[in-house]
């Protein structure tokens, strides 16, 4: 059922429908699966208040014979947030954007992206790039049946789609329904001979062509994704796109989003502190169990938090080791705190005698 209650007492009211605010993505984090789940997502809720947050796509036919529950229910706490949708059927994707309404949701997302070959055999993802007036059917029908923004994640291209024609014409397709904000991978997917992993690391990154469609296409709104590591490359893009949209590196090392509310949105302030953080997560982890889920569930997406900092690996093993151990004891996150504390100090005494010399 639709969420009712939030754990951050901090966070943005809860809102439903047209008493939404109009959704700002100049910074948007990336729908990744096994990763951007509910409680990751909820950390990084703690780190920004302003970034878009997308969820793990959701094929339609797990929401509509699956437990909607276990796939729908998320935390009003990480509102501003968006569901991505997987399915090439328009009745059965506009009945799955009524449920993410109702659920809450701010956005609805058609990912046209995915080139996995699980996802291909159901017709999901990037192969839906060869078929632009079905993209366009789906969309439209989503949209018919909802009042929420419906937008579309996809690549520059496939396989041997004529490189910036093709991209244009499904472009043109998709906007025709009305759709107006594209969110463009700036990479080739090869459908077939590269794996998943491959097809994000090996076709080339064109980020001119995404700031090209913008030149084209200037009353839609671009975000562009693709090997976006830090906020000063993220700063850059803005002067071309109208967003941009963050992936692997938000997971790996989640406190670079301490910079986004300032740096990206220009909120005053300091940005919460990695320690404050942990508390905040430990305290939500803890109210967590006490609804049954396993520590271990939650915890692995808090192990990149002390990224590049004396003690980070401590931080990590102690997590790795214990979280498995002790799947109820939210205190865990805090006695691995505790045990880089070492490392911390001894750090800071080198770094105070090589500033004495």
């Amino acid at each position: 059922m639709p969420p009712t209650s939030t754990t951050n007492t901090q966070s943005p009211t809860f809102q439903t429908g047209a008493s939404r605010p109009a959704l700002d993505r100049k910074f948007t984090i990336a729908p990744m699966m096994d990763w951007s789940d509910k409680h990751c997502r909820y950390l990084w809720r703690l780190i920004s208040r302003n970034a878009l947050l997308y969820t793990e796509m959701v094929t339609t036919g797990a929401l509509i014979h699956g437990d909607k529950n276990r796939f729908l229910d998320y935390n009003p706490a990480e509102n501003p947030v968006a569901l991505q949708l997987g399915g090439s059927n328009p009745a059965e994707l506009a009945q799955c954007a009524k449920m993410a309404q109702d659920w809450g949701y701010d956005e609805v997302n058609l990912n046209c992206g995915c080139p996995s070959d699980r996802v291909q055999q159901g017709m999901i993802g990037a192969c839906l790039m060869g078929h632009p007036q079905l993209v366009a059917d789906c969309i439209k029908a989503m949209q018919d049946s909802v009042d929420i923004p419906v937008t579309i994640k996809h690549r520059i291209g496939i396989d041997d789609m004529e490189d910036y024609e093709g991209l244009v014409n499904f472009v043109s397709a998709v906007a025709d329904t009305g759709c107006n904000t594209f969110i463009v991978h700036a990479r080739k997917a090869w459908l077939s001979g590269l794996s998943p992993k491959e097809n994000r690391e090996i076709p080339p990154l064109k980020y001119d062509m995404v700031y090209q469609l913008k030149k084209e296409f200037p009353s839609l709104e671009i975000i562009i994704n693709g090997a976006v590591t830090d906020i000063a490359q993220s700063q850059d893009h803005l002067q071309h796109v109208d967003g941009v949209m963050i992936g692997r590196e938000a997971y790996h090392n989640p406190y670079l989003l301490a910079e986004v509310d300032e740096k990206i949105y220009g909120e005053a302030g300091p940005a919460p502190s990695r320690d404050l953080i942990l508390s905040r997560y430990a305290d939500y982890c803890a109210e967590e169990i006490s609804k049954g889920t396993r520590l271990n569930h939650m915890s692995r997406h808090v192990l990149g938090l002390f990224q590049g900092k004396p003690g980070a690996r401590i931080f990590r093993r102690y997590i790795s080791e214990e979280a498995h151990k002790l799947p109820k004891d939210a205190g865990v996150l805090r006695r691995a705190f505790e045990a880089m504390q070492p490392a911390i100090e001894n750090a800071e005494r080198r770094a105070q005698e090589d500033s004495n010399r």
